[in-house]
């Protein structure tokens, strides 16, 4: 069967005579072969951040991240697909997923900054807006 993946969409395509996945926005889905229909669209997800600083001050940073993947580059497409397209992206283990993976990449990197460092960043990113 010719099938077609809408704008925001692509197809990943296992089975016969394919050695691990394919990816493509159209394609002939062959007998012995399966597929599934994976979204690109960029999900927001925003948190508190609970870090301390190198003086061991505590502090709350909002974050917002945008996660997804880049359509332009295949390799992020294929990791994307075979990670992260068979769960729902609002579902409440994504949610926690992302959370915990920001959290601790961002408490070591406030951990390594004195507040004077961070209060810089700080005001720097709200002159630029």
């Amino acid at each position: 069967m010719y099938r077609v993946a809408k704008a925001s969409q692509y197809l990943v395509i296992t089975g016969f005579r394919i050695d691990d996945i394919k990816i493509a926005k159209k394609a002939w889905v062959l007998p012995g072969q399966s597929y599934s229909v994976f979204d690109i669209s960029p999900v927001n997800y925003t948190f508190e951040v609970m870090a301390m600083s190198a003086e061991k001050l505590p502090f709350i940073l909002p974050a917002v991240f945008t996660i997804g993947p880049r359509s332009d580059d295949q390799e992020s497409l294929h990791k994307y697909a075979k990670l992260i397209s068979s769960h729902d992206k609002h579902s409440n283990h994504m949610h926690e997923l992302v959370k915990g993976i920001i959290e601790g990449e961002t408490r070591v990197l406030a951990a390594s900054m004195t507040m004077v460092s961070e209060m810089r960043i700080i005001d720097s990113v709200g002159a630029s807006m």
